[in-house]
């Protein structure tokens, strides 16, 4: 069963059949992004749950009675907050109000595996244990560490109260990719050899099963929330297509993309150039054990994330298949605007 909050906190019911048993309440916040649409489907379609989706705007109203666990997407939703014009630390006290207005000690939170931070020395892959060092220069990563520290200390300050604290790598999907997912596929791979360090993506889907396992299970704890192992460098950049550029240091290529992005000519934001630079690959051991598994690989994530060009799916020998009918084609089309121009020269030095 699944009714939406509107924008003026009013229940409108979308799907479902009256319930006769009792059913778990679970809201959803922030749901206004394709992700946050899919996590709350498949919680839909679970029988036993009773979902009501929020607005991410309008927030919780006492009316709409007791819940059993609130559902946040929105807390590391960038886009939503950009378009909001509120932080990230903002979002997490909105939440803490909501489940205190709710009734609500059973929380499970979307944040993202970036609190870990991108540094050459992070062990690879980085457990839920891992100390957070979240890159300084990036604004929205070091808020998110702050959220989940605020969103923690809500946990312990009530022995009854439980958190599913989900870090999942980058979230892409066919249907609707976030603007800080689009940077960092089109930031991978710009290094080349051995300092190009590997990536992960995980698919919307299979992060909307590990929301769903979450509430099922009342799981409580760090959650990581990925796909088995990670791609290498050196694959992210034959994925994306990209060609050879001249590799700059570091901080000459943290100038160029700031300025790049700054008159909209580049993808990568100020701040967030270490995590295309450094690994930070994590773990899914923990999530597996409870019964998670993904279905979708590194690569598929990837490459239907990014709508892949179709060169990238071209096999090897068909591309140098490719590339020779072009060198043939070009010296074709070379030979026949040379015996052009030679003919107009000719006529011209002879006139008869």
């Amino acid at each position: 069963m699944i009714a939406e909050i509107s924008e003026n906190a009013g229940v409108e019911h979308v799907a479902g059949d009256d319930v006769v048993r009792r059913v778990r309440r679970v809201y959803v916040r922030g749901a206004r992004s394709s992700l946050g649409w899919r996590v709350a489907d498949v919680l839909g379609e679970l029988p036993a749950l009773e979902v009501v989706v929020g607005s991410g705007d309008a927030p919780a109203v006492p009316a709409l009675g007791r819940f059993d666990v609130i559902v946040d997407v929105g807390v590391a939703d960038h886009d939503l907050l950009g378009r909001r014009g509120a932080s990230v630390t903002a979002g997490a006290h909105d939440l803490l109000v909501d489940a205190h207005t709710l009734g609500v000690d059973r929380l499970v939170v979307l944040s993202s595996a970036m609190v870990y931070g991108a540094l050459a020395n992070n062990p690879v892959p980085i457990t839920e244990d891992t100390v957070l060092r979240p890159d300084t220069t990036f604004v929205y990563a070091r808020q998110l560490a702050a959220a989940e520290e605020a969103i923690e200390a809500w946990r312990v300050g009530d022995p009854g109260r439980t958190v599913a604290m989900l870090r999942p790598a980058v979230p892409l999907a066919a249907d609707g990719t976030s603007s800080i997912a689009r940077a960092l596929t089109a930031g991978f791979g710009r290094r080349f050899g051995e300092a190009s360090p590997g990536a992960q993506f995980v698919h919307h889907d299979d992060v909307a099963s590990a929301v769903t396992l979450a509430v099922e299970r009342e799981l409580d704890g760090v959650y990581n929330v990925a796909p088995d192992g990670s791609i290498p460098g050196d694959q992210v950049r034959a994925l994306s297509g990209q060609r050879f550029r001249l590799p700059l240091p570091d901080r000459a290529a943290d100038v160029v993309g700031a300025l790049r992005w700054r008159f909209q000519r580049g993808p990568i934001p100020p701040g967030l150039g270490p995590y295309t630079r450094e690994p930070w690959i994590v773990a899914n051991d923990k999530l597996r054990a409870e019964g998670w598994s993904p279905t979708v690989t590194n690569e598929q994530a990837y490459v239907e994330g990014t709508e892949g060009k179709w060169w990238t799916m071209v096999t090897p020998k068909r591309r140098q298949e490719i590339a020779l009918g072009g060198m043939i084609g070009g010296i074709v089309v070379a030979t026949l605007i040379g015996g052009v121009i030679g003919r107009r020269w000719w006529r011209r030095r002879d006139p008869r």
